[in-house]
């Protein structure tokens, strides 16, 4: 039977072994082929391992990535009037919002290098993640109707990208000898090998959508909070 490592009176001064699961935040800046299209991201993922008594961690992640600063040039420039506006199905100009979103989903493997012989099962973390990656340009017109900019039309300006992704990342992993406090922050660095996966592009219909390999980076920091799962403790029993 397991249970969460929410009992402070268990003591693991020792290294161990224990599945974990975690949530992790990050922002980041972009870098390569990316760049081109988008700026500041944030990261929100999950994350489930097993950390072995050797402090071998064997893991798999998910990310959502998400953000508001778009770097792609007159992306809806062809649809808007000499106002410079957007003009939906009422006459009246649009709002219209661009963002990025986007995931990726990984296998990782982790290293835990302890330096303080108090605490075996913290210290300088080194992990390693490759995995499927995917992301676009997310439009969206709040309650304005903009037939321009919806169904299939909208294919046509969102960039969908897909592709492989590898990590790396370098910090500190803590893991608390009692209770809750397992925390792990450091540097995080991303590379996506990624290709278009449309055919044309609305805002340039006349040249031809490139389908070579893309080179996507991005860069930033990763702090997150764990909860190993530990077996429940067997209890004595005496009797007289």
């Amino acid at each position: 039977m397991l249970g969460l490592i929410v009992n402070a009176q268990r003591d693991v001064t020792e290294a161990i072994s224990t599945p974990y699961v975690g949530i992790h935040y990050g922002p980041n800046w972009t870098g390569g082929d990316l760049k081109d299209r988008y700026g500041f991201t944030n990261a929100l993922g999950t994350h489930a391992g097993y950390k072995t008594k050797k402090n071998w961690i064997y893991g798999v992640d998910g990310n959502f990535f998400f953000g508001n600063d778009v770097n792609i040039d007159g992306i809806i420039q062809n649809l808007m009037d000499d106002k410079g506006q957007i003009i939906n199905t009422s006459g009246t100009p649009a709002i219209v919002l661009l963002m990025n979103r986007g995931f990726n989903v990984n296998a990782s493997v982790s290293k835990i290098f302890p330096i303080w012989k108090s605490n075996a099962n913290s210290g300088i973390m080194i992990q390693l993640t490759a995995g499927y990656l995917w992301h676009k340009l997310r439009i969206e017109t709040q309650e304005d109707e903009v037939p321009q900019l919806q169904g299939e039309y909208l294919k046509g300006y969102d960039r969908l990208t897909i592709g492989a992704n590898t990590s790396q990342f370098i910090g500190y992993s803590y893991m608390a000898n009692r209770g809750i406090f397992n925390f792990y922050g450091g540097v995080y660095l991303q590379q996506g090998y990624t290709v278009n996966q449309r055919d044309i592009f609305w805002d340039h219909p006349n040249e031809k959508v490139s389908k070579d390999l893309r080179i996507e980076q991005m860069f930033g920091l990763r702090i997150g909070w764990l909860i190993p799962i530990y077996k429940r403790q067997v209890k004595d029993y005496y009797f007289n």
